[in-house]
C-alpha cells in the first residue's frame, strides 16, 4: 500500500487520497465501536437508544459514562468497553497518523540519499 523505500515520493494528491481513504477506515471503526457500545448499553441497563449513544460517545471520546451504571451487567459492560474504547482509540490514531508518518520517514530517507523524491 505505501511505497517502498526506492520509490519516488507520492504526489501530493494521491497523499491527500491515502489519507482520506484512512479518515473513512477510521470513521468505520468508530462507527462500529460506537454501535457496540449503544447496544451494550440499551441492552445491559435499558437505557433508551439515545441515552445509550450518549453515554457510548462520552466513553469512546474518553470522557467517561453520563447516567449512573445500576446493573452488575451493566458495571461489566461498562468496564469492558472503556478497556475496548481506549483500544480503539490507540488504533484509529495509528490509522490516521501512518500516512503522514510514513510520508515524513519517507521524504528524509530520500533526504539522507541524496535524493530529490525522483529515482534517477
Amino acid at each position: 500500500m505505501y511505497e517502498r523505500h526506492n520509490e519516488p515520493l507520492l504526489p501530493v494528491n494521491r497523499f491527500i487520497r491515502r489519507m482520506l481513504i484512512h479518515g473513512l477506515v477510521a470513521l468505520a471503526i468508530t462507527i462500529v465501536a460506537l454501535g457496540i457500545g449503544v447496544l451494550g448499553y440499551h441492552l445491559t441497563e435499558g437505557l433508551s437508544l439515545l441515552d445509550s449513544l450518549l453515554n457510548a460517545s462520552m466513553i469512546l471520546g474518553g470522557m467517561g459514562p453520563v447516567d449512573s451504571i445500576r446493573t452488575d451487567a451493566g458495571k461489566l459492560f461498562a468496564s469492558f468497553y472503556a478497556l475496548f474504547s481506549g483500544m480503539v482509540f490507540l488504533g484509529i490514531a495509528g490509522i490516521i497518523l501512518a500516512p503522514a508518518a510514513h510520508r515524513v520517514l519517507h521524504w528524509m530517507h530520500l533526504e539522507d540519499a541524496g535524493r530529490d523524491g525522483v529515482d534517477g
